[in-house]
């Protein structure tokens, strides 16, 4: 039975895992002609609508999925069919209502709302946002409920239908409002329109996972552990909603903090460029969009490190719920170990190879060389926090999982005010300007995984092996990192006399150096046993997979 949980755990990492490539990989295509397309300024109201919506996402929905998947993992392990399902049937009804309010009040006061980021011309934007927030609501207690059952196939499912869809309907509105001639706050706008036609296809999606998911597992159900043995014993739908509120309010206010400080952050650089540095709006805005295409490679590492957080989370409160702490702790230290071997490879290699890839996929001619070195800074800093963000979303996973979900909301404002207080210095100051907003964030995290990983160690009785995971990935994406630079350079130096050093050429040269990176790290990891055979016996064919790479 341990085993087969713990490769029910690594099946449902896998497959959110390799979801979250797909998604990542889409949403950057969807955004490489739509930001070039829009330009600076309109990738700036982009982001501005698109933090606007986070927050009022956050605080409406970001807790009810760990919320849901933790009590119904819990109720299962013990046998508790019944209540897994009236945590479903309480939390429907209660979110489809806040999702009504959050929209409406979204839609009424979207004015207001870009008023505070300083970015007025957001408003239409954040009004065809408004419907999202109302399907993420409903979404969001299927994708806990099957969660739940560490059956990780409907949020995959659901999060590929929404990125095609998104990109499909961004695309074609955006292309079709330039050629109009609409302005850039209306093709940003226009852009964005995919992800509430994305969200609310979903919502049929889902409805069928949750009918197939009970009929499996009724299906499994033993005489013994019928429904009926269960159902006399049920709490009240009153008491049953106050369980969910009191796991995921605090889940929810910790990320409204990460949410909010985005938020705030956002305001305060848009701000301080037009009253420390006097710049106009649409230049504020302009700069900020520059910003904005670092943000969209530094996200790449942290969205394959949420599926492993996600998939922990009852993977842990099931053991728990049987009291088996020491299975409780191999996962932890099995997803320390993974979050290293996938993050800290992505971020070096962003680091190294910034200026290439910021050419490669946001290509414009209408930008200055300083604008281009600005960019480029901005994501080598950012390459460097994004390794933060990744061990900041596991080390949160642990907390959450082992019922410490209050003390991100300790950890996180801290974090929050060491970014907003250097986004307000920094930016201010003209030989730094929007390079302090990447600074700040990247200090941010790194005090946030510090203070998580001092509360684990001080709550968490059982000893952790983090520094064990630490040591080897290290050593490889450090060499990794140096060869697949050392390969972008040498192969621009020999081939420039073939395919010169254009656009072209360097998506050539980047494809070569990241294929080279690739490569020196599987080698790297199988060498020095980083990865072991022990470890792919518990991964769907790993096995297999051993044999062929020939690990031990």
């Amino acid at each position: 039975m341990p085993e087969q949980r713990s490769q029910s755990f690594l099946r449902g990492a896998a497959i959110l895992a390799a979801t979250g490539v797909f998604v990542k990989i889409v949403g950057a295509i969807y955004k490489i002609p739509i930001f070039r397309v829009m330009g600076d300024e309109g990738t700036g109201y982009f982001q501005a609508t698109y933090n606007v919506y986070a927050l009022i996402l956050a605080i409406s929905t970001v807790g009810i999925p760990v919320a849901m998947s933790r009590l119904v993992s819990s109720s299962l392990a013990q046998g508790k069919n019944s209540l897994a399902k009236r945590y479903f049937s309480v939390a429907m009804p209660a979110f489809v209502i806040i999702g009504i309010v959050v929209m409406t009040a979204m839609f009424i006061f979207a004015g207001e709302l870009a008023e505070l980021v300083n970015s007025s011309l957001a408003t239409f934007g954040i009004r065809v946002l408004s419907p999202a927030v109302f399907f993420v609501c409903v979404i969001a207690v299927f994708r806990g409920y099957a969660q739940g059952f560490q059956d990780m196939v409907p949020t995959a499912a659901s999060q590929i239908v929404e990125v095609i869809v998104k990109a499909l309907f961004g695309i074609v509105i955006a292309f079709m409002l330039v050629r109009i001639g609409f302005d850039a706050q209306y093709v940003s706008a226009g852009a964005i329109t995919g992800v509430t036609i994305g969200l609310g296809l979903c919502i049929p999606l889902m409805m069928w996972f949750k009918r197939r998911l009970e009929r499996k597992v009724s299906m499994e159900i033993s005489p013994d552990r019928s429904e009926s043995a269960d159902v006399s014993d049920l709490p009240s739908r009153r008491s049953v909603l106050f369980q969910i509120m009191k796991v995921s309010i605090p889940i929810t206010l910790s990320a409204s903090f990460m949410s909010l400080m985005v938020f705030v952050d956002m305001g305060v650089v848009l701000g301080r460029l037009q009253s420390a540095l006097m710049l106009t709006e649409q230049e504020a805005v302009a700069q900020y969009g520059v910003f904005t295409k670092g943000l969209s490679i530094y996200n790449l590492p942290p969205s394959l490190i949420v599926p492993v957080a996600i998939s922990i989370i009852p993977a842990i409160a099931g053991a728990l719920a049987r009291k088996d702490k020491k299975e409780a702790n191999l996962i932890v230290q099995s997803s320390v170990k993974l979050t290293n071997l996938i993050a800290m490879p992505a971020c070096a290699g962003i680091i190294v190879l910034a200026g290439p890839i910021l050419q490669a996929l946001y290509y414009d001619p209408r930008q200055s060389p300083e604008t281009v070195a600005t960019m480029t800074t901005i994501l080598v800093i950012l390459g460097a926090a994004s390794y933060f963000v990744c061990f900041q979303h596991l080390t949160i996973a642990i907390l959450q999982a082992n019922g410490f979900e209050r003390v991100p909301l300790i950890t996180f404002p801290i974090g929050a005010a060491a970014k907003i207080t250097l986004s307000y210095v920094l930016v201010g100051n003209p030989d730094v300007g929007i390079i302090g907003s990447p600074i700040g964030t990247l200090t941010c995290f790194a005090i946030i995984v510090v203070l998580n990983v001092i509360f684990i160690t001080v709550k968490i009785k059982e000893r952790i092996g983090f520094i064990g995971g630490f040591i080897k990935p290290l050593g490889c994406a450090l060499i990794m990192a140096a060869i697949a630079f050392l390969t972008y350079e040498g192969a621009g130096w020999l081939g420039s006399g073939f395919i010169g050093s254009g656009n072209l050429a360097v998506v050539v040269y980047l494809a070569l150096a990241m294929l080279v990176g690739v490569l020196v790290y599987i080698t790297l990891i199988i060498i020095t046993r980083a990865i072991t055979k022990e470890d792919l016996s518990h991964v769907p064919k790993g096995e297999k997979l051993a044999k062929i790479l020939r690990v031990r």
